[in-house]
C-alpha cells in the first residue's frame, strides 16, 4: 500500500467538490451563510426540503419523538412505522411498504425484490433488468450498474451483472426487442432528473406497462426525485394512469431525515419472507414519526393543489425568461416543482452567477440547470427566484463571447 503524508487529505473525506459556503440556520425557503448573507433556496437539498426549513409542524413532530424512543431495531414492532406503512399504501398502488435508510437502499431493495419475484415465481433464470441511459438510480454498486455512467462506475472493477441498459431516445418496439427469457423487469424514472429534467412520456410509460404485463415482468419505477410531490401529484406516474408494480422513494418523504422506501403489489413482494431483506436503522421511531408528519402535511386537502397551481406560475415565469434571454437558455423543461433550464453557456457558470444572486440551484446532465424550490413557495418567491435570475443573465452577458451573442 503507498503511504500517504499526514495532513495530505481532509478529515471529511474529499469525494465531494463542494462549494465554498456554510450554512448556519434555514427559516422557510430560506438558507442563511454563516456571514449571515440569506439565499432563496431552490435546490432544496436536491428535492429534499419539501416543507423548507424548520417547518414547525416537523420540528414539534421531531421533537416529541425524540423525547419517546429513537431507534430500537426491527427486532420488535415499531408502531409508528406501521402507521406510516398503512398511510402509504392507503395513499398508493401498492400492498407492501420497506423502510430504508436513504435512496440508494430503496433501489437495492428494489432491484432484490425484482429478481426475487422471479425466483419465487418459478423463473430464477429471469434476473436482468433493462434501465435507460441518463438514469441516476444511487451510489452503490447495483445501482451504478443499472445507471450505467461509465464516470461513476471508473475504477470499482467488474460492473454488477445483470443490466440492459437502452438509449433514453428508445422506442417500444426497441424494448421489447431488449426483453430475452432472461429478463425480470423494467426500471425507469418517470423523469430523468439528475440526466438533466427529461420526462418520459405518458404513452411510453403506458406501453412499458404492457409490454411487462405481456411478458411477466414487473414494472419498476425510481420516483426518489419525482416523488412526494414533486410533480404535483403524490407521484409522477399518477399523471399517466400507469402503476408501477415496485416504487422506490426518498428524499422528501423525511423532509432532510434520512428515511426511504420501496413499495410493491401483494404480488410482487411475495418473494419477501422474513430473512430475505433486511435494516438496522430503517423505519427507526423517529424516522417514521417524522414521515408521518410530512404525510399530515403532504395530504392535507388542497395542498397538492396549490402545488401545481403554483408549479404553473413558476414554469411559465421561467419561459418568459428563456424568451427574454435566448443567448442564455434554450428551454425550461420539466413538471410541476421539478424543473430544468437548458443552458448555453456551461451549467456550471449558470448556477454560480444565480447563487452570487443569492439563488441556490443544482446542476443537472445536458447542459442543464434544476429549480427545486419548496413545494410551499408563493408567488413573491417566484417573483424574487425571476428577478435574480435576471440579474445573473445580466452578468453572464458582459462575459459570453460576440459570436455567441450574434448567435442569439
Amino acid at each position: 500500500m503507498t503511504a500517504a503524508q499526514p495532513g495530505s487529505v481532509p478529515a471529511v473525506m474529499p469525494t465531494y467538490r463542494r462549494i465554498d459556503i456554510a450554512f448556519e440556520k434555514g427559516d422557510g425557503v430560506y438558507l442563511y451563510g454563516v456571514d449571515g448573507r440569506r439565499y432563496l433556496d431552490f435546490a432544496c437539498g436536491i428535492a429534499v426540503t419539501a416543507f423548507g426549513h424548520c417547518h414547525p409542524y416537523l420540528v414539534k413532530a421531531l421533537e416529541t419523538q425524540a423525547k419517546k424512543a429513537w431507534h430500537v431495531s426491527n427486532l420488535h414492532r415499531i408502531p409508528e412505522g406501521e402507521t406510516l406503512a398503512k398511510r402509504l399504501v392507503e395513499a398508493t398502488f401498492a400492498d407492501t411498504v420497506f423502510f430504508t435508510n436513504s435512496g440508494t437502499e430503496a433501489i437495492e431493495g428494489t432491484i432484490k425484490l425484482v429478481r426475487k419475484y422471479q425466483s419465487a415465481t418459478g423463473h430464477p433464470e429471469r434476473y436482468r433488468i433493462i434501465t435507460f441511459e441518463g438514469a441516476f438510480h444511487g451510489r452503490s454498486m447495483a445501482a451504478l450498474a443499472a445507471g450505467g455512467q461509465e464516470k461513476y462506475l471508473e475504477g470499482f472493477g467488474p460492473k454488477v451483472e445483470g443490466f440492459d441498459q437502452l438509449p433514453n431516445t428508445a422506442s417500444l418496439k426497441d424494448v421489447e426487442k431488449a426483453i430475452t427469457n432472461e429478463t425480470a423487469g423494467i426500471l425507469i424514472e418517470p423523469i430523468q432528473g439528475e440526466g438533466g429534467i427529461r420526462p418520459f412520456t405518458p404513452e411510453f410509460l403506458r406501453g412499458l406497462r404492457v409490454l411487462c404485463d405481456k411478458h411477466g415482468l414487473l414494472l419498476a419505477m425510481d420516483e426518489i426525485q419525482t416523488g412526494m410531490g414533486r410533480s404535483g401529484k403524490l407521484f409522477a406516474h399518477e399523471w399517466t394512469g400507469v402503476k408501477p408494480d415496485v416504487m422506490a422513494v426518498a428524499k422528501a418523504l423525511g423532509n432532510g431525515y434520512p428515511i426511504g422506501a420501496f413499495m410493491a403489489t401483494a404480488s410482487a413482494a411475495q418473494g419477501m419472507t422474513p430473512g430475505t431483506h433486511g435494516s438496522t436503522y430503517g423505519g427507526n421511531p423517529l424516522a417514521t414519526a417524522i414521515g408521518n408528519a410530512v404525510l399530515d402535511l403532504m395530504l392535507a386537502p388542497g395542498f397538492l393543489d396549490q402545488v401545481q397551481q403554483t408549479a404553473s406560475q413558476l414554469k411559465q415565469s421561467l419561459a418568459m425568461l428563456v424568451d427574454k434571454n435566448p443567448d442564455i437558455f434554450e428551454e425550461v423543461r420539466g413538471q410541476g416543482l421539478l424543473l430544468g433550464l437548458k443552458c448555453k453557456p456551461p451549467n456550471g457558470d449558470v448556477s454560480a452567477a444565480f447563487r452570487k444572486e443569492g439563488l441556490l440551484t443544482a446542476m443537472a446532465g445536458d447542459n442543464v440547470v434544476r429549480l427545486l424550490p419548496p413545494l410551499i413557495i408563493e408567488a413573491q418567491h417566484i417573483a424574487e427566484a425571476t428577478q435574480k435570475i435576471e440579474a445573473a443573465c445580466a452578468e453572464l452577458r458582459k462575459n459570453l463571447k460576440p459570436e455567441a451573442r450574434k448567435a442569439s
